[in-house]
């Protein structure tokens, strides 16, 4: 079944398609059993729990946009966000790894690959099978991906990569990659090529694991390439084209972030709300002063003007529309706006929120990294100004 027929014509959230409820009524189920006992233990440990990624596989949320005859859901973006969001209400980390294996390597592939990599790759990514892993972040080049080091040079019918990425996602437990890496002049935007690699090819491996403020349940490592062979094959499009396919990747990446920063506001205005009706202080629950009330006001208005632009970016990506402006305008927006609502969470708390026994502290060191992953904030507006600049 194509899900993004039964949405509503807008998409701007005035009302869920049944689909879209669903999806939310499944992902909260699933989140009470299987994520929401065990978050503390995993943040503590820096614990990447594989098996609930398979499980969510089972479920058909590693394969969201993943047409049925390659084993995905064939689900629009605005299921999409509605998983995510339901999910970072519980745990921001869990929303976060799935976004980026749906998204990043799951999208790359399907966007780009051939039909033949398509066929090989999509029903095992699709299912959880494998988890997927995308490489474009180097130490030295953040927000400047074009100056990349990383290399890939031909030879015969391979190419030999060498260098290395940062803070990438499932880098260690990922049995996939798709890695970005320099075919041509350092700075070229036609000078770099994407490739998908394989868990096992000599001479890849991962490496450090990030020790994390946030999102610590989420893997975060290097990946590093050692005259790693890898078979012209597995090239995806053609040379040079990685860069421009990475930027297009990124545009609806960013409507993850944003979806992503939605739910971990969600869940600490959630928090901040109960807390405000059970806390009493002089003879009255807090939420009857007007100084925590109007907090809340603020916090509820700012997340739905929020979620607004979040689902207009996720309508036009469905439509086929061009996304570049919608999506850094919402990922910037709910980004920061979730910064503030975590913020202000922790203050409604008062000392309980800077303690690890209640729900705020955690969603605060968590939503600062939405402001961060794929694109920073500046970046976003660089991105807003260029397009209105046109």
């Amino acid at each position: 079944m194509d899900a993004t027929a039964t949405a509503p014509e807008t998409g701007l959230g005035f009302g869920r398609s049944e689909t879209q409820k669903m999806v939310a009524d499944m992902v909260r189920d699933f989140s009470e059993q299987h994520i929401r006992p065990y978050i503390m233990e995993w943040d503590e440990a820096q614990t990447f729990p594989v098996e609930v990624f398979k499980k969510l596989g089972g479920l058909g949320l590693m394969g969201v946009f993943v047409p049925e005859e390659y084993g995905g859901s064939g689900f629009g973006y605005s299921e999409y966000v509605t998983a995510i969001t339901e999910l970072s209400r519980v745990d921001p980390s869990i929303g976060l790894s799935m976004a980026a294996h749906n998204s990043l390597c799951t999208g790359h592939i399907l966007s780009f690959g051939n039909e033949e990599q398509k066929r090989k790759y999509l029903p095992k990514l699709a299912t959880a099978e494998w988890i997927g892993a995308w490489g474009l972040t180097e130490v030295g080049t953040g927000s400047d991906a074009g100056g990349m080091a990383t290399t890939a040079v031909r030879d015969g019918d391979h190419w030999v990569l060498n260098g290395s990425k940062n803070f990438i996602t499932h880098g260690v437990s990922g049995n996939v990659a798709v890695v970005i890496a320099r075919t041509g002049e350092k700075g070229d935007s036609r000078g770099m090529s994407a490739f998908v690699v394989e868990k096992g090819t000599p001479g890849f491996k991962g490496g450090r694991k990030e020790n994390k403020l946030g999102m610590r349940a989420s893997e975060t490592t290097e990946l590093i390439f050692e005259n790693c062979r890898v078979p012209h094959e597995n090239m995806l499009g053609e040379e040079g084209d990685g860069f421009i396919q990475a930027m297009k990747v990124l545009d609806g990446g960013r409507i993850s972030i944003a979806a992503l920063s939605l739910g971990t506001a969600h869940g600490a205005l959630d928090a901040a709300v109960k807390y405000s009706k059970e806390r009493e202080q002089f003879g009255k629950p807090i939420s009857k002063f007007q100084a925590v009330a109007f907090k809340l006001a603020d916090m509820a208005t700012e997340l739905e003007a929020a979620e607004l632009l979040t689902y207009k970016a996720a309508d036009l990506k469905n439509r086929g529309e061009k996304v570049t402006q919608a999506g850094a305008m919402a990922k910037l927006y709910a980004s920061e706006v979730a910064v503030r609502v975590c913020n202000e969470a922790v203050q409604i708390f008062g000392g309980y929120g800077f303690t690890k026994d209640f729900p705020v502290e955690k969603f605060y060191r968590d939503v600062k990294l939405c402001t961060i992953g794929e694109g920073t904030s500046e970046i976003q507006k660089l991105v807003i100004s260029k397009n209105l600049m046109k």
